[in-house]
């Protein structure tokens, strides 16, 4: 065969390749006509997860478009090569002054240090290991410190018209227990009244301790508990509890942010039998000239490889922001400051572009905002998302990242899935109004491991599960 034909054959058999890879499966594309989503606001990518291989499928890959969650693939792979798995946030804790017969004659300082998971549980420990100190009373103040992170300002009903939902709270070097309270629905009928338990105690908020039993069905009952959240120094209720609900849990977002900490820490210390004469405020731990402070204690975070799972698993958004942010904190001095000033979302952006340049060895990096994908500006390809899930998986950290990922059928957001192919993937899932979106990996029942990635961007954009879930399922059924 002369030169001039087998490249015709080659360019020929490519032509092939690139033709069959844009045709979508018969299933998929019913679904999508199904939902009245069109083919042009979808983009899709399944390739071997070596790249060892063409594409099996691409339609639009190289199209950037809002990825929703999925963005926080990006986020976490790139903490994980840039900061290890076994990394952790620590939150040191200051003394100042003399201890005497059970009283610290001085201030405490708390110093947030981005630590994602300080949540109640974690906070009383802290607390706890003050007292531990043979601290029970403090004649002066408690400091929190809160400057390690730039003030990220968020009116938190913004983004989605849902300000009582935890997870639109902002990011913050000392976020304790994503700045929301806990209550807890325990229905008692010998006296028609259900009780509400609350966690955190918050200091100087009035909560209404029980509430009136119905006979009402379990629907909606947050509605029929009629809650009003408006008053940061009240909580109360102006309907009843459906008795057929049994025990419930409801996490909602305090109405004050800004004013959380300084209550929760002040309510939790004087329930823990704790006194204080002074306040609980915002401030900075002191840097005498001359002089450098030690932490007397540290409460240090779970693993970063943990962290991640929450993340992941459970699309937690302010925990992904938190991360993003700690991408841009400077190393910090024995006294537990950053010795370059506070991380900020735009120095983030640029370590993650420049990681990306160097790992990718490309130029395509992610529009990314927060690192979270709760964003509408965040943009990145199918094509750029597949090249960093095979960079993942021939990396040390493929494990770690792998099974941070929910599992379809199984657990995480992917445990409702309907997809028939019952935990052969391990996908992250995005949604917002206009987007749904999973990208992860893909078990075929040929023995072969997948990169899929899947977007949609359009108004009937969650009309579109069933193609997604049918694009699932036709890349496992690969004999």
């Amino acid at each position: 065969m002369s030169l001039p034909q087998r490249l015709l054959l080659c360019l020929s058999a490519l032509l092939c390749s690139q033709a069959f890879a844009q045709i979508l499966p018969p299933e998929v594309d019913a679904a999508l006509a199904r939902a009245k989503v069109p083919r042009d606001a979808v983009t899709l990518l399944v390739v071997d997860a070596e790249g060892k291989s063409p594409p099996r499928l691409s339609h639009r890959a190289g199209v950037a478009v809002n990825p929703a969650s999925v963005m926080k693939l990006v986020t976490t792979y790139a903490a994980l090569d840039l900061l290890g798995p076994a990394f952790t946030w620590s939150t040191p804790v200051f003394v100042e002054g003399a201890v005497r017969d059970g009283t610290l004659f001085g201030n405490l300082y708390i110093k947030g240090q981005g630590d994602p998971k300080l949540v109640l549980e974690r906070l009383w420990l802290l607390l706890r290991r003050v007292q531990g100190l043979g601290i029970n009373k403090i004649a002066g103040d408690i400091v929190l410190d809160r400057s390690a992170f730039e003030t990220i300002e968020l009116d938190p009903a913004s983004f989605d018209g849902e300000p009582l939902r935890p997870y639109n709270a902002a990011p913050d070097a000392l976020l304790l227990n994503f700045k929301s309270v806990v209550m807890t629905f325990v229905p008692d009928p010998t006296v028609k009244t259900a009780q509400v338990h609350y966690e955190p105690p918050l200091a100087g908020v009035q909560m209404q301790t029980s509430v009136p039993l119905s006979n009402a069905e379990c629907g909606d009952y947050r509605g029929a508990l009629k809650a009003d959240f408006a008053d940061p120094t009240r909580i109360r209720f102006g309907g009843a509890y459906p008795a057929s609900c049994a025990e419930k849990v409801w996490p909602v977002a305090y109405a004050d942010p800004k004013s959380y900490n300084v209550r929760a820490v002040e309510g939790l210390w004087h329930e823990m039998g704790g006194k204080l004469t002074g306040t609980v405020r915002e401030g900075r731990v002191p840097t005498p000239a001359g002089v450098t402070l030690k932490p007397t204690l540290e409460q240090t975070s779970p693993v970063l490889a943990e962290v991640i799972r929450d993340i992941n698993k459970f699309s937690n958004n302010v925990m992904a922001q938190q991360l993003f942010l700690t991408l841009s904190l400077a190393p910090r001095g024995q006294n537990g400051s950053p010795t370059s000033g506070a991380a900020t979302q735009t120095a983030s952006r640029e370590v993650l572009r420049r990681w990306w340049k160097e790992r990718m060895g490309s130029d395509d990096a992610p529009v990314m905002d927060n690192g979270s994908g709760l964003s509408r500006s965040e943009r990145i390809s199918a094509q750029a998302l597949a090249r960093l899930l095979q960079h993942a998986y021939r990396s040390p950290w493929m494990s770690e990242l792998m099974s941070s990922l929910p599992i379809t059928g199984v657990d995480g957001t992917l445990k409702r899935s309907r997809a028939k192919s019952v935990g052969s993937a391990h996908l992250k899932t995005g949604s917002l109004r206009d987007v749904s979106a999973v990208a992860g990996y893909v078990d075929g029942a040929s023995g072969k491991r997948y990169v899929l990635v899947a977007i949609v961007n359009h108004a009937a954009a969650l009309a579109a599960r069933p193609a997604i879930e049918a694009l699932l399922d036709w890349t496992s059924n690969d004999n």
